[in-house]
């Protein structure tokens, strides 16, 4: 990795002056190899460089939605500035950074995904004015863009402000102005927390938690029913996620001879070539780690015999993942009690997904394969019936751990900060997209069970849309069933 000079203006602090305040020099970086640059080459590389601007941009696929939900926000929060940044970068060690994710409140309301971006609502009459506020392309003048370690040479252009007003549909302004304006804003203010440290601190005295908690907690509810261009993403995702199953499938021989990395790395490399990322941390767990409910170390051995949890999602070019988990016999064949248990989850999922309809409560499809489960515990002589008993104690909970799905999204666990009574304790309505996902974990070294349960895991997790008349199954192109699981294995595997 090449060694650059880094500006202080890259500093946050330096970050937060107005593009007409005087510039901080670009300093060296301290053990760099050059000790400085002449006059000469810094006249040199202000000019020869063509004209590089894109004109004519077509409008992201998203922008009309994106208007729709800003529109919605505006009505909700009449008369207040809205403030959503999309978060800075973070350090991953000494001078090098993650890769950048925006907010996804930024993301959802603007379709924009470029670091240290800001989204501003401005009151105007009963509507609001909305400005996205962005770096600007690097400046040539000042030899930023070639010396400055976020500079158009050493991590690429970006687009300038009128290509981005283009591509979003939003009127766009240097966001280095921006800390000054909030300060010198006056009425009421409202900011999405926990992403931009420095355009908090120019808000500070202007907000209060409890009025940005409901701001916040009003963009997480307002992507619990998914438009067109979203179920779309989703189903994008999924499709790729099932392609990325196939991958490691074809690959499990490579994984016995390695480790469960060959796993996650198999995936990651559908999920990068397809998609953005991954959409969260692939949980690659084989053998007695598929009990752990969020194994993603993923340094095990993976053994023929064994079975392999694979809880993974695609995340697409837009911020919408997948969340799919299939458990796989690594050798291609479930054993006899291997299948009893993977047939008592399919019993249950099935149960759940059923149970997945407009007007049906939330927590039916839970309820429903929970109930499942408990009867298989019973039957099985883990647990002391009936069945009414264990459910109301929860006692089938050793074994089945978590709850049975949550809503997807933009977020693997979507909506999160939505209020209790609208999420877990409401009503399902079309559009809605949520995981069915149970499981059963018999942990190695659980001695209420007979021994050779201990160190069997399965979970089978698919992505469900609920619709007008019912629900669909977006990853349905993945088996489910015990017998389809081998053919499909065996197809893959020649």
């Amino acid at each position: 990795m090449a060694e650059e000079l880094t500006p202080a203006a890259s500093d946050p602090a330096a970050d937060a002056a107005g593009p007409d305040e005087e510039e901080q020099p670009i300093k060296q970086r301290k053990n760099g190899l050059y000790p400085g640059v002449s006059d000469e080459l810094a006249e040199n590389m202000t000019s020869g460089w063509a004209d590089t601007e894109l004109r004519d941009l077509e409008p992201i696929g998203q922008a009309s939605h994106t208007a729709a939900r800003r529109a919605a926000l505006s009505a909700r929060f009449p008369g207040e500035r809205l403030v959503i940044p999309a978060g800075n970068l973070k350090t991953r060690s000494n001078d090098t950074e993650y890769a950048f994710r925006a907010s996804t409140e930024y993301a959802y309301l603007t379709g924009d995904q470029s670091e240290d971006g800001v989204l501003v609502l401005e009151p105007k009459g009963d509507r609001h004015r909305a400005t996205i506020y962005l770096l600007p392309r690097s400046d040539r003048a000042n030899g930023e863009f070639w010396l400055s370690g976020q500079g158009e040479l050493w991590v690429g252009r970006r687009h300038s402000l009128a290509e981005a007003e283009q591509l979003l549909g939003l009127p766009a302004k240097d966001v280095r102005a921006l800390p000054e304006r909030l300060r010198e804003a006056s009425g009421p203010v409202r900011v999405v927390r926990g992403h931009d440290a420095g355009i908090e601190a120019a808000l500070t005295d202007k907000v209060t938690a409890e009025r940005d908690e409901e701001l916040r907690v009003y963009l997480s509810e307002a992507r619990a029913v998914k438009d067109e261009f979203e179920i779309g993403e989703l189903q994008k995702a999924c499709d790729s996620t099932a392609r990325g199953f196939e991958d490691v499938v074809r690959v499990l021989d490579k994984a016995e001879a390695t480790s469960e990395r060959y796993i996650e790395g198999t995936f990651f490399l559908r999920a990068r070539v397809e998609g953005n990322d991954v959409g969260y941390g692939s949980i690659c767990a084989a053998g007695p780690h598929a009990t752990t409910l969020h194994w993603v170390r993923n340094d095990g051995p993976v053994r023929s015999g064994e079975l392999l949890l694979l809880d993974a999602g695609v995340e697409t070019h837009s911020l919408y993942t997948a969340d799919v988990t299939r458990t796989l016999p690594i050798n291609g064949r479930f054993n006899e009690l291997q299948r009893k248990i993977y047939d008592a989850v399919y019993e249950s999922q099935e149960a759940g997904i059923a149970a997945v309809q407009p007007g049906a409560k939330f927590r039916d499809f839970h309820d429903a394969s929970q109930h499942v489960l408990a009867e298989k515990l019973v039957e099985w002589g883990l647990v002391e019936g009936p069945v009414e008993r264990v459910l109301e104690l929860g006692l089938q909970r050793r074994w089945t751990l978590h709850g049975t799905g949550h809503m997807l999204g933009m977020d693997v666990h979507d909506c999160a900060a939505a209020r209790t009574e609208a999420y877990v304790d409401g009503t399902l309505e079309p559009g809605m997209c949520l995981t069915v996902e149970p499981g059963l974990y018999f942990q190695a070294d659980d001695l209420t069970v007979p021994e050779e349960y201990r160190g069997i895991g399965v979970r089978i997790e698919d992505d469900i849309l609920v619709t007008e008349d019912g629900n669909r199954n977006l990853s349905a192109a993945l088996p489910r069933q015990a017998d389809e699981v081998e053919a499909w294995m065996a197809s893959l595997r020649g």
